[in-house]
């Protein structure tokens, strides 16, 4: 039988594969607060397709295992009713800021954007986190706001890129819809001397934990948008991204250059 990965069939067994294992489900919250050795953080960067992420969380949910989900503040993510459900299951809810794409780059127009934006999500829901989006369309790094500014003055504790370590922290993500595809992100990796694990599929991560080998502590960042069963959607997001894949190699080839 032909393998699909990127179905919410292999989300679901990765999960449980994760809850058989002897790990323990953190929110970034929780882990910045007291990591611990076996943890696994589930963060979930809500870029499109916000139903999506309501699937996730209530899949977990099921299971009693507990992430972080970042809301961007544009349509296509922020919806007020299916934050306050996520966050109702015992999730953690945080802002996918974006405010120096939003504000083309003006760094103090780009601050009182995030004020604003962190307040509409606040009336929703408790944030204490924060994680940039990566905007691979925008020339402006999203994190360069706080060189001049801190979050943290917002009673923000921790973005992850700025506040974790990562050469402790092993991290992993599906950004261009595989888990090996450093290559074509723009800004959502990780720059650290260790040598950690590459695992090019789904079932390659499960098969690591089964057998032990997996590392830990770790952060494994999903955007739900990529996950379905549908035959159409499935094919349609295949083929979407790698035409982004191959447009995000030239963009980040050319941002090299400069």
């Amino acid at each position: 039988m032909l393998y699909r990965d990127f179905t919410m069939h292999q989300f679901e067994l990765l999960m449980t594969t994760l809850k058989a294992a002897d790990i323990q489900f953190m929110t970034v919250k929780d882990y910045y607060k007291n990591p611990q050795g076996n943890a696994v953080i589930l963060r979930h960067d809500i870029d499109d397709r916000k139903a999506n992420a309501l699937k996730f969380a209530e899949l977990q949910n099921k299971l009693g295992i507990r992430g972080t989900y970042y809301f961007r503040i544009v349509p296509q993510s922020f919806d007020a009713t299916i934050i306050s459900e996520i966050e109702s299951m015992g999730h953690e809810i945080g802002y996918h800021y974006e405010d120096m794409d939003l504000a083309h780059g003006n760094m103090d127009d780009a601050y009182q954007l995030f004020l604003s934006n962190l307040a509409t999500l606040r009336s929703v829901a408790n944030i204490e986190t924060i994680c940039m989006h990566g905007s691979p369309r925008s020339d402006f790094d999203n994190k360069s706001v706080w060189s001049k500014y801190d979050y943290k003055k917002c009673h923000v504790i921790c973005e992850p890129y700025l506040d974790l370590d990562f050469q402790t922290l092993y991290y992993i993500t599906d950004t261009g819809r595989m888990w090996d595809g450093n290559r074509y992100s723009i800004r959502d990796y990780i720059t650290t001397d260790k040598k950690w694990p590459v695992f090019h599929s789904t079932r390659d991560i499960i098969r690591s934990i089964e057998e032990g080998k997996f590392p830990y502590p770790v952060m494994i960042n999903f955007h739900p948008q990529r996950w379905t069963n549908h035959p159409i959607e499935w094919t349609a997001e295949f083929i979407t991204q790698r035409i982004k894949n191959i447009l995000k190699a030239y963009r980040k080839r050319k941002l090299s250059a400069n």
